[in-house]
């Protein structure tokens, strides 16, 4: 048997080894493009920031080394141009000569990746402009930062490349302008979370021009000028990353069928509409593991499952691949941000009825030292408490909660479940009471329909016959209230009731949502009508005042 891959990095080079481990007689040629068979390429911005200083680390795999440990013929530097699905043979380009030839195949992998995608504005050529996607963009935006020093950048795009470009380059003292036409980063987030990251961006000297559509870029000869719909600025530098599209003409002209964004349809066996066929990675549809809708996911961690999959069913063992929910996580400078299911945005657009708790537990035990405050938002499906999906930012233990979710996502667990889960802990590593589990006694409260629930958007439209409850200490009311809302701290509650008017609704808040939970648990066995604000001042100052609430030391109830 003879299988010719496409493309190498995460999908081809997983197929490729996979491949070889099952079958030791098989004939592997995999055909890369660039100069690089397989590379680190979520670590390519870290090399800008000099984060990553050898290069050689980028590089996980060599032409040389594919030979000698799994005989695959791994050729660099050359490109496959045309399939012929009825002679089984594709078409290489060698890009060092110029020379075409023709190589067959018994099946046939297309791992070809995602390309960058490229505004429909006006865009001057140009050495200051540069995308990223191969090692040789980073190479080049390292050797152009190294050489001429920029003071500036423009980086257009907030996604994953755009934010981790943005850091790296502040992080070497270039001012940088971030341009996003979406009203916050990262698409992954809603607004309420990435709140959280604007204001750490900005803390750190990054600009972000949020909402902002950009017309035009030109190279005006000293710079590169940006224009939006504001002003137009000149920078050292800019870096195109507003999002990645499917690299897939190359199916498209064969005549393989392409579905969202122009993905490649392939079925749970990653084989395509042709038999002989499959296709991985970056460049495919699958099914959201949430919704079961048709998506582009471009990720790492799937494209390497797909590779594996694919290989599998070419040597007969029926392995599928049940779709992605988009786990995901990045640096974003002292942040640690991640997320996995379903945002608040894209539960909506599916049409599913849902609701979501936000909740700010410490990292570990407050008593012992180094805790710092997670924010974290599950979403979960009213009625059932089905889970639906998460998003946590913090300075450390948010990937470990995330994966935890996406695990319970995975088994179809609900909110009792996460309430149930028996997590490892020691006050180094997380509190008696994890915050996945902490996640699940505030579903299962809503669901068992112990509290109601507003978002601060609802607590902030008063009506007649409604009014907002402060019930955080004197101390931390000094440090920023809501003005004409009625303070009465939680402890204090009981014997100041007369204070409050049975004949309004009581919308409650503190800190973090904690303390206004138990308030609303003793106002509502009281005969009052209430409602807990969800997330507390904590997200009411960074949604609204653009202000991180420092929670360094503090317990879930921010004290």
């Amino acid at each position: 048997m003879k299988v010719v891959i496409v493309g190498g990095v995460a999908g081809g080079a997983s197929a490729a080894t996979r491949l070889r481990r099952l079958d030791e007689q098989a004939e592997i040629v995999m055909i890369e493009r660039s100069a690089y068979v397989s590379y680190a390429n979520c670590g390519l911005p870290y090399f800008i920031g000099d984060v990553i200083t050898d290069r050689a680390k980028l590089t996980l795999q060599t032409p040389e080394s594919f030979r000698t440990r799994f005989n695959v013929d791994a050729r660099v530097n050359q490109e496959v141009t045309a399939i012929d699905l009825a002679a089984k043979q594709v078409t290489i380009l060698n890009r060092a000569d110029g020379t075409s030839y023709v190589e067959s195949y018994d099946k046939l992998i297309l791992s070809p990746g995602a390309k960058p995608v490229i505004p429909n504005i006006p865009i001057d050529d140009s050495d200051k402009l540069f995308t990223l996607r191969t090692v040789e963009d980073t190479f080049a935006i390292h050797g152009y930062v190294q050489a001429r020093q920029p003071k500036t950048a423009a980086v257009i795009g907030g996604g994953f490349i755009g934010v981790e470009v943005a850091e790296n380059l502040a992080e070497r003292d270039i001012a940088v302008t971030l341009y996003q036409r979406p009203t916050h980063v990262l698409p992954i987030l809603d607004d309420d979370m990435a709140s959280f990251v604007h204001a750490e961006m900005t803390a750190k000297g990054v600009e972000l021009r949020l909402g902002a559509n950009v017309k035009a870029i030109s190279d005006t000869g000293g710079s590169i000028a940006v224009a939006d719909q504001d002003d137009e600025r000149g920078f050292d530098m800019a870096v195109l990353a507003i999002g990645v599209a499917p690299e897939s003409t190359l199916a498209i002209q064969a005549g393989l069928e392409t579905g969202v964004k122009g993905a490649i349809v392939v079925d749970g066996h990653m084989r395509t509409s042709d038999p002989d066929i499959y296709a991985v990675g970056d460049a495919v549809q699958v099914k959201h593991f949430v919704t079961g809708a048709d998506a582009h996911i471009a990720l790492a961690g799937p494209a390497n499952k797909q590779g594996r999959i694919a290989a599998d069913n070419i040597c007969g063992i029926p392995s599928v691949f049940d779709g992605s929910m988009g786990s995901s996580v990045l640096k974003v400078f002292d942040l640690t941000v991640a997320a996995t299911g379903l945002s608040a945005k894209s539960a909506s657009a599916a049409g599913l009825d849902f609701d979501y708790v936000l909740l700010s537990p410490p990292s570990h035990a407050t008593y012992y030292p180094g805790s710092n405050v997670i924010r974290m938002k599950v979403l979960f499906e009213c009625g059932t408490g089905r889970i639906l999906g998460a998003q946590a930012i913090g300075k450390d233990g948010v990937e470990k909660r995330i994966d935890v979710i996406a695990t319970a996502i995975h088994a179809h667990l609900a909110g009792h479940d996460l309430a149930e889960l028996d997590l490892a802990y020691a006050p180094p590593f997380s509190s008696a009471k994890d915050p996945v589990n902490m996640a699940g006694f505030m579903i299962s409260n809503i669901v068992d329909d112990l509290v109601e629930q507003v978002q601060w958007d609802r607590a902030l439209a008063l009506k007649d016959g409604e009014m907002l409850l402060d019930v955080r200490t004197p101390a931390e009311r000094g440090r920023g209230c809501i003005p004409g809302t009625l303070h009465i701290p939680v402890d204090e509650l009981r014997e100041r009731m007369s204070e409050l008017p049975r004949d309004k609704r009581i919308f409650v808040h503190c800190q973090s949502g904690v303390r206004s939970y138990i308030a609303c648990r003793i106002l509502s066995q009281n005969d009052f009508s209430c409602a807990n604000v969800a997330g507390g001042w904590a997200f009411y100052a960074s949604i609204y005042q653009n202000k991180l609430q420092d929670g360094a030391g503090k317990g879930s109830c921010g004290l």
